[in-house]
């Protein structure tokens, strides 16, 4: 799309513990002061734990991972893993990523993404 943000997501279907690999691209023209990939898992209070960034190892424990233009410097690009320990109750859960820019505490564009969790059979 070609709203500012997109969100595209390799995996459609993860195991508990299996890494998910999402990709960020940036094509917003306006200012804004940070990018926020946030996550949900449905009917649930368990997280994705973010575990790298553009290629870094990081260890972010939250949901919520937001990132200042300043830390962007120039790049449009952003990939992220992630791994959840969640193990659905039925035969699987859904889940979103969710890309948001944001300028001046607003939110100006966003974008979505979904991911099944699949629980053993």
């Amino acid at each position: 799309t070609n709203n500012g943000v997109s969100i595209k997501l390799a995996e459609n279907e993860i195991m508990p513990g299996q890494e998910i690999h999402g990709m960020i691209n940036i094509n917003y023209t306006n200012r804004f002061d940070s990018v926020v990939i946030n996550s949900q898992i449905e009917n649930s209070s368990d997280i994705f734990n973010f575990t790298s960034l553009n290629g870094k190892k990081i260890n972010y424990q939250y949901a919520r991972l937001s990132i200042f233009k300043a830390d962007l410097q120039d790049t449009k690009k952003l990939e992220f893993t992630a791994v959840t320990t969640h193990k659905p109750r039925d035969g699987y859960t859904n889940a979103k990523f969710r890309v948001s820019i944001v300028q001046e505490h607003k939110e100006v564009v966003s974008a979505l993404a979904f991911v099944k969790i699949l629980g053993s059979f």
